[in-house]
């Protein structure tokens, strides 16, 4: 007996349904553009490994040269201040575009028009020329007497001025980003949280935020990876990041191709741990939006194994008649 009279809808037997035969679909498209693009990586690969010019003897040579590995820190020290301060200030100018005072409005658009308008090679050079204009910082009343005095230079050095440029610079898209998710969140639920009395700062961090952020999370990523590789502008400050340290090191021994390989190897390290964890935060904040949670690598990876033995298993024990 078969599996087919054994299921309750089946047919019954000498009706031309069993004769019918199963035929898989067949896409042919498909297979024509798998062998295209195997051959084309194929071709690719071969290239890289045969061809001698890429010296990767000097590549892994210079990988893991402390020299590298510093400017590398530095590179991260540069994005993790620079987003968290411009992430920060970022959300500050949102709350103040969607404010009700016509005057917070108007400064928030007028900060985002400037530092959006302006490259942000040339706002690193007027922050670290900033002494030019100002030398001292004066602390005290507004229009009245002094505290405290600073001197400018001694304030922002090299890395002051890449943290002030980065940071303001990145102020103004991340206010965009964050305005654009709080916006997001269906008006609906504003009413709803108002109408049981929730408080205005509950509402925005239990009920508005927390949905916010599936439409801030994506984005926002995509601007701390712009930060990774956007901080190789600092060079012009002279600044120990990578692409400088790479830069003069190139100078130095003329091997401009591998170093820059070099470089290109450790944005990609730093995109892809990047790239992991916004998976997760991802997946945290899809709890309220889904009924399953999507799986883990890891556990994607168990259930493609455990689908396998389980097929090996049921092909082993199936009966000779059925087969």
């Amino acid at each position: 007996m078969t599996l087919l009279e054994n299921r309750a809808d089946a047919p019954p037997a000498g009706t031309p349904y069993d004769r019918l035969t199963v035929v898989k679909a067949k896409n042919p498209g498909r297979w024509v553009a798998t062998a295209v693009v195997a051959v084309l990586l194929a071709m690719v690969a071969n290239s890289l490994i045969t061809n001698p010019r890429w010296e990767w003897g000097v590549v892994w040579a210079y990988l893991g040269e402390v020299s590298i590995v510093e400017g590398v820190w530095m590179t991260i020290k540069l994005t993790l201040i620079t987003a968290v301060l411009g992430f920060a200030l970022g959300t500050v100018l949102a709350l103040m575009r969607l404010s009700r005072s016509p005057l917070l409005r108007a400064v928030s658009w007028g900060y985002t028009w400037v530092f959006r308008s302006v490259p942000l090679i040339l706002q690193l050079l007027l922050w670290y020329n900033l002494a030019y204009l100002y030398q001292s910082l004066d602390i005290g009343i507004p229009f009245g007497p002094s505290f405290a005095s600073v001197e400018t230079l001694s304030l922002i050095d090299k890395f002051g001025a890449a943290i002030l440029g980065l940071g303001l610079h990145q102020a103004a898209y991340s206010a965009e980003i964050v305005r654009a998710g709080i916006l997001s969140v269906d008006q609906g639920q504003h009413e709803a949280a108002a109408s049981l009395g929730i408080p205005r700062r509950r509402q925005s961090t239990k009920i508005v935020l927390p949905q916010a952020m599936r439409t801030i999370v994506p984005t926002a990523v995509n601007e701390i990876i712009g930060l990774f590789k956007g901080t190789s502008i600092v060079y012009v400050l002279a600044l120990g990041e990578l692409f400088y340290t790479v830069s003069v090191i190139y100078g130095r021994t003329q091997r401009v191709l591998p170093m820059l390989v070099v470089a290109a190897i450790w944005y990609v390290v730093l995109t892809t741990v990047v790239t992991v964890i916004q998976y997760y935060v991802e997946r945290y904040y899809a709890k309220g939006a889904v009924r399953t949670l999507p799986p883990t690598p890891l556990q994607r990876l168990r259930g493609n194994l455990t689908a396998g033995l389980s097929r090996v298993r049921s092909t082993s024990d199936r009966d000779p008649v059925t087969r």
